[in-house]
C-alpha cells in the first residue's frame, strides 16, 4: 500500500509540473521567430545577417505587401537557400529569406523568374542588390597574418568586380562596389567568428561605401 501511495504521489507531482509548464510551451510556439525580429524597415534582419532573395523590392513594407507567401521561390531554388518565416506575425508570415550562414544564394535567378507578384522582379545579375559584403580585418585570417585563405574571393560568382585582393598582398581580400550581397563568401568563410557579413548598401550605389572595416563595427 505504501508503495502504491508513493507512486500515486509521484505521478500527481509530474502531472502538476506538466500542467504548470504548458502555458510557457504555448508562448514559445506563438512567439515570433528570433530571426524575424527585424522584419520592419529597410534593414531586414541585419542583426542576424538575413537577406531577402535577389530581385526583392527594396522597401521592406512594400515587399511584405506584395509577397503572397506562395513558396514558389523556395521550390525552384536549386540549392534550397530560401527559407520562410513561419511565425513572423501578420502579413510577414511565410515571407522568404536567406541565411547565408546556412546556405547562400548562387544568383541563378530562378526565384525572380517564377515569382507571380512584383515582390521579386527579374534583375540582371550585376544589378541585384541584396546588400554588400563587409570584412572585419581584425579577425580575417590573412589580414591578421594567421594564414592564407582567399575562400571568399574564390567562390564569388562575380569575380574581381565584387571582391579581390589588396595591392601587394594577393591573400588579403577587399570587397568592391560590384558586390551584390549574395552571401556565398559568408557561407564559405572558415573563421569561427565569420568576419565577413552582408550589410545594407549605401543608398548611392555609385559612391564607394567602404565595405571593408579595420575594426569591428
Amino acid at each position: 500500500m505504501r508503495r502504491r501511495s508513493f507512486l500515486n504521489r509521484v505521478g500527481s507531482w509530474f502531472a502538476l509540473l506538466a500542467t504548470a509548464s504548458l502555458p510557457y510551451g504555448m508562448l514559445r510556439l506563438l512567439a515570433p521567430e528570433p530571426e524575424a525580429a527585424s522584419l520592419s524597415g529597410s534593414k531586414f534582419g541585419r542583426l542576424r545577417g538575413l537577406l531577402r532573395p535577389p530581385g526583392a523590392i527594396a522597401d521592406e513594407a512594400s515587399f511584405i505587401a506584395n509577397c503572397i507567401g506562395c513558396g514558389a521561390c523556395g521550390e525552384v531554388c536549386p540549392v534550397r537557400c530560401i527559407r520562410f518565416h513561419s511565425r513572423a506575425g501578420g502579413a510577414a508570415t511565410n515571407t522568404p529569406y536567406i541565411d547565408p550562414l546556412q546556405r547562400a544564394c548562387i544568383l541563378c535567378g530562378k526565384c525572380m523568374d517564377i515569382c507571380p507578384t512584383p515582390a521579386l522582379s527579374p534583375t540582371a545579375r550585376r544589378d541585384i542588390d541584396m546588400g554588400i559584403a563587409q570584412i572585419n580585418r581584425d579577425a580575417c585570417y590573412p589580414w591578421v597574418d594567421h594564414g592564407v585563405c582567399g575562400a571568399c574571393a574564390t567562390v564569388c560568382p562575380l569575380g574581381e568586380s565584387a571582391i579581390g585582393f589588396a595591392f601587394a598582398n594577393m591573400y588579403r581580400p577587399v570587397v568592391k562596389t560590384g558586390c551584390v550581397g549574395c552571401g556565398l563568401c559568408v557561407e564559405v568563410c572558415p573563421h569561427p567568428s565569420v568576419p565577413i557579413r552582408v550589410v545594407a548598401r549605401d543608398s548611392n550605389r555609385s559612391r564607394p561605401s567602404r565595405p571593408d572595416i579595420a575594426h569591428a563595427a
